[in-house]
């Protein structure tokens, strides 16, 4: 049962990366606006930290499951330990990183970056249908 919730999981994490791309596509000045919000108050800070880690415990636990296990698994333990040694990032650090990176990446961009999004998406979801 636990393994059928981390694959719906990670299916979710394949469509928010597929969202992301068109809206970095279609809205690339909404991407950055909200790229300019990562870290800018505790809540804003520590959910998204807190949030990222579903997905990656969602790839350790389908790994074994889907069509490139030992990438799961790296990719999965990335995320967790990168998501893990955010929290101990100051938030005002964190959020300096995003606006710096909202200033460097202007709307185009975003917008020659967004099929990179959508072929995440995409390879994401394959690999566990």
């Amino acid at each position: 049962m636990t393994i059928f919730f981390a694959r719906w999981i990670v299916i979710g994490f394949g469509a928010f990366f597929i969202f992301a791309g068109m809206l970095m596509l279609f809205a690339p000045r909404k991407a950055t606006q909200i790229l300019r919000k990562a870290g800018s108050t505790n809540f804003i800070n520590y959910a998204e930290i807190t949030i990222r880690i579903i997905p990656a415990i969602g790839l350790i636990l389908s790994s074994n499951s889907s069509r490139y296990p030992e990438f799961f698994k790296i990719f999965g333990w990335f995320m967790l330990g990168t998501s893990l040694l955010l929290y101990f990032v100051p938030r005002q650090l964190h959020h300096q990183f995003s606006v710096k990176s909202a200033d460097i990446l202007k709307p185009l961009y975003f917008q020659l970056i967004s099929p990179l999004s959508f072929l995440i998406g995409a390879f994401l979801i394959y690999c566990l249908l």
